[in-house]
């Protein structure tokens, strides 16, 4: 069983891009006077944004065209879980990759003696087995749910894993750590089984 989770997931990661919003760490300056801010979204907001975002058909600029509009996904606790294990450990350990940091706050690596996690580890280590897609869009810096949106939609990787047909649950986690270069770490995991 686990060779032919094991091709689905290498098929899957052929398919479905996995994307990083990659942008340089905002200054000082630029961030969010209110930390508090950012965290007012809850489950509920974040849902309503990515499926009003699929709601329609658009072009991701991936070389695809114009894609019709997709299926609402659904909100799911174990991929919420992976991908607030994900932005904690990016906030913790001051990185910015799908790649964990290999620090303590790198909890599926730490768990399983790893040197350091795959999104797809962090997500089947959370519960999520018996899958069919995977994917992950990460972000750093972007103060409100509005603007993270805006950034992964017009970025041609994030805005495929969006509007991915193939997906149907969704969890999405935002971390504020002040003192980090990005001071905000936002990951979105998707998965269907």
């Amino acid at each position: 069983m686990k060779r032919v989770n094991l091709s689905i997931l290498l098929v899957s990661l052929l398919f479905v891009g996995c994307g990083s919003v990659n942008t340089t760490a905002p200054t000082t300056t630029d961030r969010v006077e209110d930390s508090s801010e950012v965290l007012k979204n809850d489950n509920k907001d974040i849902l309503n944004a990515l499926n009003l975002a699929r709601s329609v058909s658009r072009d991701c600029h991936d070389g695809k065209g114009i894609v019709p509009p997709a299926k609402p996904l659904t909100w799911n606790s174990e991929l919420y879980a992976s991908a607030y294990e994900h932005s904690s450990d990016m906030a913790q350990s001051n990185t910015f990759s799908h790649l964990g940091s290999g620090t303590e706050s790198d909890i599926t690596a730490s768990n399983n003696g790893k040197g350091k996690s795959y999104f797809y580890d962090r997500i089947i280590s959370n519960g999520y087995g018996n899958y069919s897609a995977l994917g992950e869009n990460i972000a750093g810096g972007q103060q409100t749910l509005d603007e993270v949106m805006k950034a992964w939609l017009a970025s041609p990787s994030h805005c495929a894993n969006i509007m991915n047909s193939n997906f149907e649950e969704v969890g999405v986690a935002v971390i504020v750590e002040e003192d980090s270069d990005f001071g905000i770490y936002w990951t979105q995991n998707f998965g269907s089984k």
